[in-house]
């Protein structure tokens, strides 16, 4: 966790650029992010030197060149405001016309994942100063360990929430914690997130990984696939993917596959038996047309809602065995219409389904009041549901108004003690929390997922007075009010 000094010196970063004419909490969260950027390669570089200097040979791969030293931060940064400014705004001649802003986006493979893509990137600083104080503050922050540039940069991108702008890009970090949690990533997890956003997922599943499995990184086997394959992230938007490389290099997970298209579409067609663990909260409450989507998504079911359409893209891309957990709107629950009848099916019948935790409406305030439920499914196009464990969480250790402040109410220890012993969860009474149900009362229900159609409900019986009883004691109430309004009168007379 960062500390109070470090949350109030990204507090100040974000009010300079608020105050310097960058509104948009986006664009403060790229900007930042470019300038981290513009900083890791002078790190890395640094690095490069004194390991050369220690061996006394020469670098093979610079990342900056003797004429392009001066784009360095370790050199930019003790420039008056105007000079610094200068280099990330007008042509150097002697620079072979690269701008500090335009080496960053043409370093290519050396800066990693994140250099793939800067296309279409934006240097939005208007000002010397703003771009002077930025610097400096960036510069005294702790970017020497993996715990604190990842917990910084979380606490940048919570920012997106509080501004009330583009927050539908945020899943609650409580909540994406509490789904890997519950499905434990294994040493050979390919992961995979299909609309990954700020990779959120991606990065709670490998900060799992570093908290539990530590030693798992003295295999070098383990190690490669840990940089190389094990992480995979879909977005559309350019903005989300920069900022979803950068989020991922910051918690140590240096060379992710991401990709920046649209997951639905044709060109992600070939993507097939490919990952064992897909964890994901896709965009719902959307709507495409048929020839948008990639074909065969719909022979799964025939649909334009994105949120069936994710589904079914799981159901494709996941391998026999591949677990999936997912935050779904409650209306793929007990949805009456063809499609939403066709998916629950294919998962209850031809998949295992394991889990449905529903989730209070205010989740997710105060972007969306929508009431969502996570579903946890294995594929294995062979069926396997014997019983499915419903959850009814009634509180997620927040207040569920706009405000959503912290409080004692928490019922996310509770799942996980529950769900990691779900043998025990057979003999509890539907008038509880958790229960199980099996396959066959939820078909014969058209595979109807809500836990209000299985859960039981006590009334208490309430005995009341009878009517003339009632009326009576009204009566003998109002002489009681006329004898005293009688006593008040004669005392004032």
């Amino acid at each position: 966790m960062i500390t109070g000094e470090t949350k109030s010196k990204i507090d100040k970063i974000w009010n300079d650029f608020w105050t310097g004419g960058i509104a948009n909490p986006l664009t403060v969260i790229e900007q930042f992010t470019y300038l981290i950027f513009i900083k890791q390669l002078d790190d890395k570089q640094i690095l490069m030197e004194k390991k050369a200097n220690l061996l006394g040979v020469p670098i093979e791969k610079p990342i900056y060149t003797k004429k392009q030293s001066a784009l360095r931060w370790s050199n930019f940064k003790n420039k008056d405001p105007e000079a610094m400014f200068n280099l990330f705004t007008k042509q150097q001649r002697e620079l072979d016309d690269i701008t500090a802003f335009d080496f960053m986006k043409t370093i290519g493979a050396e800066g990693g994942e994140f250099a793939k893509f800067m296309k279409g990137s934006i240097f939005m600083i208007q000002s010397p100063k703003l771009l002077d104080k930025v610097v400096q503050q960036i510069d005294q922050l702790p970017l020497d360990n993996r715990d604190t540039k990842g917990d910084l940069y979380e606490y940048m991108l919570s920012k997106i929430a509080e501004a009330g702008t583009n927050g539908q890009f945020r899943t609650p970090r409580h909540i994406i914690n509490m789904m890997v949690a519950m499905v434990r990533p294994k040493k050979d997890d390919i992961i995979c997130d299909p609309a990954c956003g700020t990779a959120g997922f991606l990065v709670s599943a490998g900060e799992y990984v570093y908290d539990n499995h530590n030693d798992w990184f003295e295999d070098k086997t383990f190690r490669k696939h840990f940089n190389s394959n094990m992480f995979h992230g879909t977005e559309f938007d350019p903005s989300m993917l920069r900022i979803a490389a950068m989020n991922l290099q910051l918690h140590g997970i240096e060379t992710p596959v991401l990709t920046g298209i649209d997951a639905l579409s044709e060109a992600n067609g070939n993507i097939e038996d490919a990952y064992t663990l897909i964890l994901a909260n896709p965009p719902f409450k959307g709507s495409l047309d048929y020839d948008e989507v990639e074909s065969s998504l719909l022979q799964t079911t025939k649909t334009k809602k994105t949120e069936l359409l994710f589904l079914s893209l799981m159901l494709r891309t996941l391998k026999i065995g591949g677990r999936a957990a997912v935050i779904v709107p409650d209306g793929v629950l007990f949805g009456s219409s063809k499609a939403h009848k066709s998916i629950r099916e294919e998962l209850v019948s031809k998949q295992k389904l394991e889990a449905v935790i529903s989730m209070p409406s205010g989740v997710f305030k105060p972007y969306a009041g929508v009431s969502t439920a996570v579903l946890f499914f294995t594929k294995t196009n062979s069926g396997g549901t014997d019983n499915v464990w419903f959850y009814d969480m009634k509180a997620d250790g927040y207040s569920l108004d706009d405000k959503r402040n912290a409080i004692k109410d928490n019922d996310i220890p509770d799942i996980l003690k529950r769900y990691h012993n779900l043998g025990a969860e057979g003999a509890r009474a539907r008038t509880g929390q958790s229960f199980t149900v099996p396959f066959e009362e939820i078909k014969d229900n058209n595979w109807d997922l809500s836990i209000n159609k299985y859960k039981e409900i006590i009334y208490e019986e309430i005995e009341y007075e009878a009517p003339g009883d009632l009326i009576k004691a009204i009566e003998i109430i109002d002489e009681e009010r006329i004898e005293a309004l009688r006593k008040l009168k004669s005392i004032l007379s």
